[in-house]
């Protein structure tokens, strides 16, 4: 019983990505005026598809224990997609002047029931549907759509996906929440950041664009909670010595992340955009001022953690040669 539900999250969770993906594709293909030549993007679906029979064939459903294959494909057949529409937004924003922004339950009402009238059985009264919505929304309200489901569905699919091998329900516990911090700091950094940007300022969006896509490497890698000390030193006793990195890994991991996956670079576009681009505003002070407390706060653990491993280090070593 217990596999059959194994092998069920892991076919369920891998369908909302590739069914998401495809959403993010249509949305390309219209804004590009039905250009058919972007469909060729769900291509990049093949090596999600294939991860999924190789893991269903060999490994039962099974996650690895450092790394999530369909997460990492996931957000390679998703992320094409929405850099086009992030491009195309900036390089177009006055094109959709009349679209219902969904700021208020009455313009979703809105959203919701065009051609309530019609009946939704026949093809073309759907496709007629979605092509309303098309038209009404607005492009931010798509492209930020996107970037929530994405985020979302990072989260709930590594819930779904069955665990790793030597991955413990304590250790995903935690994964989880630090993927629920992660993703409202990205979120964040992309809205808030890509909202900075002036007309005159393409090459500032391929520098978010950027970061946010490095940023999102954070997702596939589970180095922020496994921890490698089990496989390593613990079987021998403590007969042999242990190094920084294998007595610190999680912590370590969580470092490197901070310094150079999130928020360091995170502070680096905000001072760019403060100093380059002279963009200045109140919640954009605010953000890096926060960026800069992590990155500090983090270089203050870093060296914490060295300085309690020399105690302790220089200590096994007295212990370990008063031993006849």
């Amino acid at each position: 019983m217990m596999s059959v539900v194994k092998f069920t999250c892991a076919i369920i969770t891998r369908a909302l990505f590739v069914f998401v993906s495809l959403a993010a594709v249509w949305r390309v293909t219209w804004v590009k005026k039905g250009d058919n030549v972007f469909w060729l993007l769900t291509l990049l679906f093949l090596p999600l598809v294939l991860e999924m029979v190789v893991t269903l064939k060999r490994r039962k459903g099974q996650d690895y224990k450092w790394f999530s294959p369909p997460i990492f494909l996931f957000l390679i057949s998703i992320i094409p997609s929405i850099w086009i529409l992030e491009l195309h937004h900036q390089q177009d924003q006055a094109s959709d002047p009349q679209c219902k922004k969904l700021d208020s339950w009455e313009n979703m009402k809105r959203v919701i029931t065009l051609n309530e009238t019609s009946t939704l059985n026949e093809t073309s009264n759907l496709q007629n549907y979605l092509e309303n919505i098309n038209q009404a929304l607005c492009s931010n309200d798509w492209i930020l759509a996107l970037h929530q489901i994405l985020l979302i569905l990072l989260i709930v699919g590594k819930w779904l996906l069955p665990l790793g091998g030597g991955v413990t329900r304590d250790e995903l516990s935690q994964l989880l929440l630090i993927f629920v911090g992660t993703a409202a700091d990205i979120l964040e950094f992309t809205s808030e950041t890509l909202s900075d940007v002036k007309e005159n300022s393409p090459q500032l969006v391929y520098i978010i664009l950027a970061v946010w896509t490095w940023s999102m490497l954070q997702f596939p890698l589970h180095l922020a909670v496994v921890n490698s000390k089990s496989d390593s030193g613990d079987e021998q006793g403590g007969a042999q010595k242990v190094s920084l990195l294998t007595k610190h890994s999680t912590d370590m991991w969580g470092i490197v992340e901070a310094l150079f996956i999130q928020d360091g670079p995170f502070l680096m576009v905000r001072l760019t955009v403060m100093t380059y681009f002279d963009v200045f505003h109140q919640m954009l002070v605010f953000f890096a001022i926060k960026n800069f407390l992590v990155v500090i706060l983090n270089f203050y653990r870093l060296a914490v953690i060295c300085q309690d491993f020399r105690p302790s280090r220089s200590g096994n070593g007295i212990q370990g040669s008063a031993i006849p």
